[in-house]
């Protein structure tokens, strides 16, 4: 089992663009995918891991930021998980972002996620856990 920390609010995949005849990534989704890699890579530096052969169950929990706006009794209900939220970004996107990511690096292809679950709470800081947990060797 590994589990790691992406700090900050969570970027969902966006989808490709066209223009002027060729199709890209949004720099946004870029740039989110690299700093997940990132993130991944200095934890299975530390830790010694190498790419999952096997098939793969990952479990994503995403922490979005609670409106400044929201009453001390609101936010008392969205940090204890009373309130989820019904916000974007969609949790299929998230996802896909997050599982793309790790694409080659933890393991070697994301057909090996077999099992997948998305959930969002609020919480006091912005970030997202992975858990990638391996079924078969």
């Amino acid at each position: 089992m590994r589990t790691f920390k992406i700090p900050g609010m969570v970027q969902a995949k966006q989808r490709p663009r066209l223009s002027r005849g060729r199709v890209y990534t949004p720099q946004a989704t870029v740039n989110y995918e690299g700093y997940v890699k990132w993130c991944y890579s200095d934890y299975a530096n530390r830790m010694g891991w190498t790419p999952i052969e096997g098939a793969i169950r990952a479990e994503i929990g995403v922490f979005m930021p609670i409106p400044k706006s929201d009453s001390k009794k609101k936010r008392a209900l969205k940090i204890s998980g009373q309130i989820r939220p019904t916000v974007k970004p969609d949790a299929d996107n998230i996802a896909k972002s997050v599982l793309d990511a790790l694409n080659g690096l933890a393991y070697a292809d994301d057909k090996q996620i077999v099992e997948c679950e998305v959930k969002k709470y609020y919480g006091e800081e912005p970030c997202v856990y992975v858990k990638l947990i391996e079924l078969e060797g």
